[in-house]
């Protein structure tokens, strides 16, 4: 299919993504970092869902290993193709795959921003209420937080890839940028695109906005029942308690938010820098989660030095 900008097609069978627009020249280094944070992304996410110590079978560490797994599907959605963009030139993806692809990296998305949200109320119930936390967040009650994180990301976003089919496509086939972004690609429709977008805004309240207000919401109870304890040790050691989810909770929304702000109103902002700031918060989460939760969390530092030392010796 041609590359051509006056392409002129109604039902295209494939997309072309240009990788990162204007620095096509340097794609071969810009893949260097990329393939670090892919790598610490794998090694640190699998080592947290292989850590099995019975002191850690609780609702956040359950918790923890849907996110890792989460991170897991996020990252490979977007970086495989990406490394072969940059590396073998292959811009060209199937008009299926794309939607499918798009599927994925919006569905887990949400399910991340969902699991942030139950990760907060266990911080909750945990602190604000320590005696009934066993009672309140028993195995049955984590299993059911978890099936309706996962039926919110994988119904909200449904209605995306099936929204996107039904436009013509008659100007042009080709996305600048290294993935099937949702409005990168419905932009390219030669129709009223008004239900994509007014629903993508939709979706975005109702996953960004709730899950940020009642994340906000729980830490204002934490934040006031830590600031009632008696002694400034008792406050120290019960916030770093919660210090690791914070950090995680503000790499996952401040580099979205930062994309987000440039999209819609960096207008005089080069097209590659957008590009550059929608990977990062696709690719930077699932790299520094794992990392976070091993040095923050005492339990998982205990048993990863116990196994490193037992095969030591």
């Amino acid at each position: 299919m041609s590359d051509s900008n006056s392409t002129d097609f109604t039902n295209p069978s494939t997309f072309i993504l240009m990788g990162i627009p204007g620095l096509e020249a340097a794609h071969v280094w810009i893949s260097i970092p990329f393939c670090v944070i892919y790598a610490i992304a794998i090694l640190g996410n699998f080592t947290i869902l292989f850590i099995t110590e019975p002191s850690l079978h609780g609702p956040m560490y359950y918790f923890l290993c849907m996110l890792a797994i989460t991170d897991l599907v996020l990252c490979t959605s977007v970086l495989p193709k990406m490394l072969s963009i940059f590396w073998f030139n292959s811009r060209e993806i199937n008009f299926s795959a794309c939607l499918i692809q798009m599927y994925f990296i919006r569905s887990f998305f949400a399910i991340e921003s969902g699991i942030l949200v139950a990760m907060a109320f266990d911080r909750y119930v945990a602190i604000c209420d320590p005696l009934r936390h066993s009672t309140t967040l028993t195995n049955p009650v984590v299993a059911k937080i978890g099936l309706a994180v996962v039926l919110r990301g994988v119904m909200l976003i449904l209605p995306y890839p099936f929204l996107a089919r039904r436009w013509p496509y008659c100007r042009t086939n080709i996305i600048p940028h290294t993935y099937c972004e949702h409005m990168a690609v419905v932009k390219l429709a030669c129709a009223d695109i008004s239900v994509s977008s007014y629903y993508g805004l939709s979706v975005v309240f109702l996953v960004i906005g709730m899950d940020v207000f009642f994340i906000t919401v729980s830490y204002a109870q934490i934040l006031r029942a830590i600031f009632k304890l008696p002694t400034k040790d008792a406050r120290l050691k019960t916030f770093g308690t919660c210090g690791s989810h914070l950090c995680v909770i503000l790499a996952f929304y401040i580099p979205h938010l930062f994309a987000a702000l440039t999209q819609r109103f960096g207008h005089n902002v080069a097209l590659h820098f957008h590009v550059l700031m929608s990977n990062m918060y696709l690719l930077v989460p699932p790299m520094l989660n794992p990392i976070i939760y091993g040095v923050k969390t005492q339990q998982i530092r205990d048993r990863l030095l116990q196994l490193f030392t037992h095969k030591g010796a």
